[in-house]
């Protein structure tokens, strides 16, 4: 698993595919501290535990920055250079979904955010358009957004990656400068 000296990766898959332990071991084989930009709220109980779960399995040497709606701000407060993990876009999304913002400007937002990043970026989003086309409108404005996200981010990422049931599928790896002469 090549980690990038810096720059954004994507990390995409569905519920329970390991992107996010994924994500977060890349991020660690940078130097730290670490930055995790958390985006989910804990709006029940059983959120509430699943966050607990995943603030209790990341090692010594991660900051929680919590960044439910105002992503782009928290990335550039960062000082220059420090590694950050962004888990998750799709909940990001979902919050500013809810809240009835503008997706468009919101995601103009974080991406010239991301791009300003000075140092290793590492987004995990959900893949939600493999499934069946949802039967409510909410759901599927939710999916188009997604998508239409994911591929934003995914042009901008020097690094893409896919994980299903744990593995990684890398679609876009980082392009090695033709240096010229023979092969």
């Amino acid at each position: 698993m090549a980690t990038p000296e810096g720059g954004l990766v994507l990390i995409l898959g569905g519920a329970r595919s390991g992107k996010s332990r994924f994500a977060e071991a890349l991020v660690e084989a940078a130097p730290g501290p670490w930055a995790y930009m958390a985006t989910a709220q804990a709006h029940d109980g059983e959120m509430a535990v699943r966050i607990a779960l995943h603030r209790d399995r990341r090692a010594a040497g991660w900051e929680t920055v919590d960044a439910p709606l105002d992503l782009a701000g928290a990335l550039a407060a960062l000082p220059p250079g420090r590694p950050a993990l962004v888990d998750c876009l799709t909940l990001w999304l979902t919050n500013h979904l809810l809240a009835d913002r503008d997706l468009d400007a919101e995601s103009d937002a974080l991406l010239a955010a991301l791009s300003a990043r000075d140092g290793l970026t590492v987004c995990v989003s959900n893949e939600v358009g493999f499934g069946i086309v949802p039967d409510n409108a909410l759901a599927r404005r939710f999916r188009d957004a997604a998508g239409r996200l994911n591929q934003r981010v995914a042009a901008a990422a020097g690094r893409v990656t896919l994980v299903v049931a744990g593995l990684p599928l890398d679609l876009k790896t980082p392009q090695v400068p033709d240096r010229g002469g023979a092969p």
